[in-house]
């Protein structure tokens, strides 16, 4: 299983790393990454659904996709073609996540017929353009975000992306393989029963380390192994595990 897990990372994180590429020479920012992540968000959505109706809930299908999907559709429009500061197309994002909600009203209104089931209906369609949309929208936005002052060129707008990725991968790995070699306090038992304290923090603590030091040498080589550039690769190595963590247990409590 260990073996299959590093596996498919590196698969995962090199094929990534193939579109960051293709993207980062292409003449319109985010023309390779925008149709990958408006995929994933379409392929997220109907697994909401598959969700919803096996317990029994049946949300509205298109109010689903079309409002999980806009959030998507509009942050990859702001990246292809962006000409102001990252704030500003944050702005945009805020206004899909309304016009997602939005269609998820309508659409629950016109289908209404009797008091009871429409607002577990619209709720649930809600959850769906909050968690996927939006959470996969402000991914899209990462590739406006550059580091400054490294002189990396194009790549410069891919490293958050590609670290946030790769840092969620490495620690996962090694959640799994501190779980396996050392743990026997579980996390939540009922929740996620595989998930123990000591991989949590094996993991945590491993990931944290070689993504701080690999990032700090990619910003600037050897040079960049000083005490101040690794804290804040360190904080942002850190908090990424973290809400890693968090968004796992979410998507098993969603299961």
């Amino acid at each position: 299983m260990l073996r299959w897990r590093l596996i498919l990372g590196v698969l995962l994180v090199a094929g990534l790393a193939g579109f960051c590429w293709l993207d980062a020479h292409a003449s319109l920012p985010g023309v390779y990454l925008g149709p990958l992540a408006f995929v994933a968000a379409a392929l997220a959505a109907g697994e909401m659904l598959r969700m919803f109706r096996a317990q029994g809930h049946d949300p509205t299908a298109w109010t689903v996709y079309v409002g999980t999907l806009l959030p998507v559709a509009v942050s990859c429009v702001a990246v292809i073609g962006y000409a102001q500061p990252p704030v500003f197309s944050i702005g945009w994002l805020a206004l899909a996540l309304v016009a997602g909600l939005s269609v998820a009203i309508i659409g629950e209104m016109r289908r209404y017929e009797s008091p009871g089931r429409s607002i577990v209906r619209l709720a649930l369609a809600a959850l769906s353009v909050l968690y996927v949309g939006g959470l996969m929208g402000m991914l899209v936005q990462l590739r406006l975000v550059e580091p400054y002052g490294y002189g990396l060129g194009p790549w410069g707008q891919l490293l958050p992306l590609l670290s946030l990725i790769a840092t969620v991968k490495l620690s996962d790995t090694m959640q799994y393989t501190f779980g396996r070699t050392f743990g026997k306090h579980k996390v939540a038992p009922t929740l996620s029963p595989g998930k123990t304290w000591e991989g949590t923090i094996g993991g945590i603590g491993s990931a944290t380390l070689i993504s701080s030091v690999g990032i700090a040498y990619i910003l600037q080589g050897s040079a960049g192994l000083q005490p101040a550039l690794l804290a804040k690769t360190a904080a942002f190595a850190l908090a990424v595990t973290i809400v890693g963590i968090i968004g796992d247990l979410a998507e098993s409590m969603l299961k």
